[in-house]
């Protein structure tokens, strides 16, 4: 399974899909997604992460890096 790395925490975290799971019956879930924000950037965020957005304001690259 590939992995990547959480843009909040730094983590690195499955993700599914692509080339490496091919032939591999790994089912594993993923662990984050991609979002992209009000403010137009894109953030790859665990789900931990992203629990911990604000839900009270759209959410920019601002609250993305108060996440460290």
């Amino acid at each position: 399974m590939a992995t990547e790395q959480c843009d909040g925490c730094g983590k690195t975290v499955r993700i599914g899909g692509g080339l490496a799971n091919l032939w591999i019956f790994d089912h594993r879930p993923t662990e984050g997604m991609t979002l992209e924000l009000v403010d137009g950037s894109e953030h790859f965020l665990c789900y931990d992460c992203i629990d911990r957005l604000p839900d009270d304001h759209e959410v920019t690259a601002e609250d993305v890096a108060a996440l460290n």
